[in-house]
């Protein structure tokens, strides 16, 4: 059983909200709507064990406020392309809603896009920042949350450059970072060896164990009354008008008052029941976990030229990266995943770790929007329907922020950011 909600916070609601998808993002959605005392179903076509918001780096991270869709990514994916071992790969497929994607992306990558985006993207993720440490508080402590800050490492000089380019833009959005040398990054990484030209610390990064979060977030929903459908599958939609009144499963069909679409990767399939096209593709990432380390890493960090992630809590360790647009399916390509550990210890030669078994290795589905920007807010089409989605790598960065945004959307409050930016028709 998970702590309780206080009285002051549990307040007395009349709506019942529905939330489909039982990720990280619904289940924050899910913690701000009960303590509003709204009464929560959650509905989850697995039975919240795995899955993206499980598997992956569990950053807190301020300092990734440049979208994804940046000048340049398409020049740089048609590269990218020609090598199966390479961050970022796109399957060549004959497939309508990829091609429809493909061509949004392309017309959002844009430097005029990009920096429009930025201070949107930066309001979010330094009010997740802040939501994510009182949740910890708010919880005792239930989940591990570590203040470290994160390290952005690169070997390659020109990339460097780049870095602290970036990390003069982060000072101007009130991010607080460290430019440093090689010498500098292997002082402040007193356990291992470090092979870096260089680094740029972001002191306002934090992290946390993404399974734990998911873990203690599941018991203190429970304990709170939040109602969950494991294992359900939607399979359909009532209407009337402008609203949605039921949600068909192959368990049993649901009234709604509210209907928040929080499944990630899963947004187009669900989308189409409703007759809405929703621009979204699952971006495979590939993960491996390391435990029981002599030596580990103090600090996470990402090997930037790589386009590879490492979180070190206590002695574990996970090592993960790459982009993978190849649809939802089981496949796991070694290349990949070989790629992420030969990566790992060009930048940290001394490191003890053995390579991994590919076949072994943890994937999930990152939910990717065209522009990189996450979808949150309510769809012109039905009165009653929000969208929560599509944050890419930025899932449990952005989840509290949006987890409070949905709240409010649902109250039809001023939402605590602008959130135009958002906007789940903007396609």
């Amino acid at each position: 059983m998970g702590p309780r909600l206080s009285r002051g916070e549990l307040q007395q609601q009349t709506m019942n909200i529905t939330i489909i998808g039982g990720g990280v993002i619904g289940l924050c959605s899910a913690y701000y709507l009960r303590k509003q005392g709204y009464d929560v179903t959650i509905i989850e076509r697995n039975d919240i064990t795995d899955g993206c918001s499980f598997g992956n780096m569990g950053y807190i991270s301020p300092s990734h406020f440049v979208p994804l869709a940046t000048p340049g990514m398409i020049s740089q994916g048609f590269k990218w392309m020609m090598s199966s071992s390479s961050p970022f790969y796109i399957q060549p497929r004959l497939d309508a809603d990829l091609v429809r994607w493909g061509l949004a992306f392309w017309r959002s990558a844009t430097a005029k896009k990009m920096n429009a985006s930025i201070p949107h993207l930066n309001n979010l993720l330094q009010l997740s920042r802040r939501l994510t440490k009182e949740m910890h508080l708010e919880m005792g402590g239930a989940f591990e949350f570590q203040e470290k800050g994160c390290w952005m490492l690169y070997k390659n000089e020109k990339t460097g450059d780049h870095e602290k380019h970036l990390a003069d833009q982060a000072t101007s959005l009130g991010l607080k970072t460290i430019a440093c040398t090689a010498q500098q990054v292997q002082e402040m990484e007193t356990t291992v060896e470090v092979n870096v030209a260089g680094g740029v610390l972001y002191a306002d990064d934090s992290h946390v164990d993404p399974a734990q979060l998911m873990r203690a977030l599941y018991e203190v929903l429970k304990a709170n009354g939040v109602k969950f459908w494991l294992k359900t599958n939607v399979t359909g939609f009532e209407k009337q008008g402008d609203r949605v009144t039921k949600v068909l499963t192959d368990k049993a069909d649901l009234d709604v008052d509210e209907l928040v679409i929080a499944n990630g990767s899963w947004f187009g399939p669900i989308s189409k029941l409703l007759g809405i096209r929703m621009l979204m593709q699952p971006g495979k990432g590939y993960s491996m976990e390391y435990d029981h380390l002599k030596a580990n890493l103090l600090h996470p960090s990402i090997l930037v030229d790589d386009r590879v992630a490492t979180t070190p809590i206590g002695d574990w360790l996970r090592i993960g990266g790459t982009m993978e647009m190849s649809g939802h399916n089981d496949r796991i390509l070694p290349k990949r995943v070989t790629a992420i550990y030969d990566a790992f210890k060009k930048y940290y030669p001394s490191m003890q770790i053995t390579a991994p078994d590919p076949e072994k290795a943890w994937f999930g589905y990152r939910p990717v929007s065209p522009d990189g920007m996450p979808y949150i807010g309510r769809h012109g089409k039905f009165q009653n329907l929000i969208y929560a989605g599509g944050h890419a790598m930025l899932g449990v960065s952005a989840a509290t922020g949006t987890g409070q945004i949905v709240t409010e959307l649902v109250g039809h409050k001023k939402t605590i950011i602008p959130v135009e930016a958002f906007r789940p028709d903007r396609f």
